[in-house]
């Protein structure tokens, strides 16, 4: 070979070798901005958490529970925020009228209603728990706890036409409503504690099936003198939830159209007086007392305590397992339980 063929081989080997060390050097910099994640980044997991009032996984658990009074009169449904709440509580409020308390901790519904007024026992329940209590509306009893500080809260006959907004759908008193903007903007205004103080201990199964043991029960009656308050629930096997009706009407949310299906239904007795001329309760939530919990289809005999301020369904002295999900708390009156709340397979 002459000096001019090996000089060109030389120079052509060169370049080669050349390319192929900048392709290599290319290549080590697109994996190390990958690695440092300057470029082709992957979005990172959702953390998740257990939620305390349900046992779900969610992704935000350190909200403040709200509690609110939601109308149960035949003319107040269907409400608005049922099928999100974490529990829901219901109570006698006069005579044989009940009301519902709605807990939300893992979630906020957009609306929430119609808002009914308070009694001194709502108030109870919702200190034990550490809510921001709502409410439109209070009986004597009710309106000096409020006015004395006992709890966080905002009632309607202060904020009517600013927090609370009338709909014209419905008639008063069956037409008061919050909306989650609303809740918000009050907590912002007023500067109450938004995160959670105080978590419940409750217990909870890590799913539905394993809560087996009990007496079979498909279908449960939880009795009232008048049917407009009777509740009925049909276990699904496959949800491994409970359709609730009242009065052959399926329970519904007005707001998303869903469906309102508990987990667990818990039927405890307490002890109800008739206070005055109006029908007005008062109520002892410190004593406990016998209840019922329905779960998975199955029924379990056990108590009720208040256990640092929380209704607890206890079973052999510690807080008796729930399934994930939402719970239906009945607050019935003493002798109830055997009397009028029934369950076959």
């Amino acid at each position: 070979m002459n000096a001019k063929k090996l000089l060109f081989t030389t120079l052509l080997v060169g370049q080669v070798l050349l390319v192929g060390c900048s392709n290599d050097t290319e290549d080590e910099m697109t994996q190390t901005e990958v690695k440092s994640g300057e470029t082709n980044a992957q979005p990172s997991e959702t953390l998740l958490t257990t939620a305390p009032f349900t046992g779900m996984k969610v992704e935000e658990t350190d909200r403040r529970p709200i509690l609110a009074t939601i109308n149960n009169h035949p003319l107040a449904r269907p409400q608005s925020g049922l099928s999100q709440a974490d529990v829901v509580y219901e109570v006698f409020a006069e005579g044989n009228i009940t009301r519902l308390l709605a807990l939300y901790q893992s979630q906020l519904p957009e609306e929430i209603g119609p808002i009914r007024s308070a009694r001194d026992y709502f108030i109870d329940i919702a200190q034990g728990l550490d809510a921001f209590y709502i409410a439109h509306g209070y009986s004597p009893d009710a309106h000096a706890l409020l006015t004395a500080g006992v709890v966080d809260n905002i009632n309607g006959m202060q904020y009517d036409g600013t927090y609370f907004i009338r709909s014209k759908e419905r008639k008063a008193p069956h037409n008061s409503y919050i909306s989650k903007e609303h809740i918000e903007d009050a907590m912002e205004d007023l500067s109450i504690d938004t995160q959670i103080r105080e978590v419940p201990t409750l217990s909870f199964h890590p799913d539905a099936d394993s809560a087996k043991l009990g007496e079979i029960a498909s279908t449960i009656v939880v009795g009232h003198p008048d049917p407009n308050f009777t509740s009925t629930y049909t276990f699904d096997p496959e949800t491994k939830t409970y359709e609730r009706s009242v009065n052959g009407i399926i329970t519904t949310d007005k707001a998303d159209g869903k469906k309102v299906t508990p987990a667990n239904i818990v039927v405890m007795e307490a002890p109800y007086t008739t206070i005055d001329a109006e029908g007005r309760q008062s109520l002892d939530l410190t004593k406990g007392g016998p209840a019922i919990l329905f779960q998975n289809g199955v029924a379990l005999t056990l108590e009720w305590k208040q256990i640092d301020g929380v209704i607890t369904p206890v079973q052999n002295g510690v807080p008796a397992k729930l399934v994930p999900g939402q719970t239906w708390i009945h607050i019935v009156r003493e002798q109830a339980i055997g009397n009028t709340t029934t369950y076959t397979p």
